[in-house]
Order: structure tokens, then sequence, then C-alpha cells
């Protein structure tokens, strides 16, 4: 899957160039002018990254990004602000920013910073809506609260999650997820453990797709 990023800057010269840029470096681009406009691109799509400035019309990047936090605790965001007045700087990082850039900045060292971020937050975590799942420690939790899933259970979701919105075919899955003593596990067993999976993470997220496979969907 591309990395999907969200450029939120109002200046329409910067943000197209940004935008341009990050294409180019293969990057699936999603840009905002308002704060309004990137809490309704935000609530829409997953993000791999928020690149957020400080100074917005209908706001300020703080704000937008408590309120990010607020939905997401692990996507990465990098602010974008005119001065390193170390207040400023301190004030972002609070509000829950894991890195700056100052402007004017160098593009080189943009990308490198992007580049820094995506390899920190591809560790472990994934985030889809109400479900969260640690791929480091095997953990899943739903509104907050930690679920009890099997290993072949969690491998299963674990496929489907990282590739939300795709389709994971029951021949991929099938060549790819073993039970607890090591063995591939057939069709039936399969269909059984998506059966227990959806009733513990919620039926609408494991939609099937008649005769190919499985995609994992946020509700709607």
């Amino acid at each position: 899957m591309s990395v999907k990023i969200l450029v939120i800057e109002d200046d329409a010269f910067l943000r197209d160039g940004l935008c341009e840029m990050l294409k180019k470096e293969g990057y699936n681009v999603v840009t905002a002018g308002t704060i309004d406009d990137a809490k309704e691109c935000f609530l829409k799509e997953h993000f791999n990254l928020v690149i957020l400035d400080v100074m917005l019309p209908d706001g300020n990047g703080f704000d937008m990004c408590a309120f990010i936090r607020s939905k997401n605790e692990n996507v990465p965001i990098l602010f974008l602000t005119a001065c390193d007045d170390e207040v400023q700087v301190v004030r972002g990082l609070d509000a829950g920013a894991d890195d700056y850039v100052t402007k004017p900045f160098k593009l080189l060292e943009l990308l490198s910073r992007i580049r820094a971020l995506l390899r920190r937050s591809k560790a472990s975590v994934y985030n889809c809506e109400n479900i969260s799942v640690d791929i480091n420690t095997m953990t899943v939790k739903r509104d907050g609260e930690n679920i009890f899933v099997t290993p072949t259970e969690f491998q299963i979701l674990s496929a489907l999650i990282r590739n939300s919105g795709v389709i994971v075919t029951r021949s991929v899955l099938l060549e790819n997820i073993w039970d607890e003593g090591g063995s591939f596990i057939d069709d039936n067993t399969l269909s059984v453990h998506i059966s227990r999976l959806r009733e513990k993470i919620g039926a609408e997220h494991v939609v099937t797709v008649r005769g190919i496979g499985y995609r994992w969907e946020d509700s709607q």
C-alpha cells in the first residue's frame, strides 16, 4: 500500500509545491487549506503522516494537532512553523506533534524528516477507527479495551488491517496463516476463524467479497 500523507497548509503556492514534491517521491497526497477541510479529510480517510502548518485561517495548528491526537494516538504529525521560537516549538510538541520544520525549509531536510517519522511509525501499531492492533505485543483493543483473540485470529486480523480497504484473498490467507501447532489452516477452518473474529471486533469491519476473500473496512 502506498503511503498517504495529509498536508494542511493555507498558502496555496507552498501547498501545491509540497504536493508535487511528495508525489514525485511516490507518496499519495491529500491537501487541505483550512482546519474544517482538514478535519473532514481526516475523518474520512486513513493517513500515515500529517504535515501541519501552525497558522491557519480558521484556527491554529495546535488545536488541529490535539484533534488528530484525540482520534488517532499514533499517526506521525510534522509541524511547519514560521519561526523556531522555543515556546512555539514546545507548544507544538506538547500538543502531540512528533517533529517540526521551520520555514523556509530545505526540501531534502523535510524529506529526511518525513522518512524518519514513517520508519518509526511503521513499527507496530495499526489503528482503524475503534480497533487498535499492536503487532509487537500481539494485543488488540476495541474502543480502548483489550479484547482476547487467539494467535490464529490475530494473524488474520493483522493481515486484514495492514491492507485496509484492499481485498485479501482466501488463498493468500490460507498460504500465510497457520494454527497454534504450526500447521496451515484449511478452508473450512478459515471460515470459522473469520466468524469468531467478527464476533469480537465487529462484523462491519470484515467485509466478505464473495468468491474472492475479505476486505477490512471502517464502519460508516
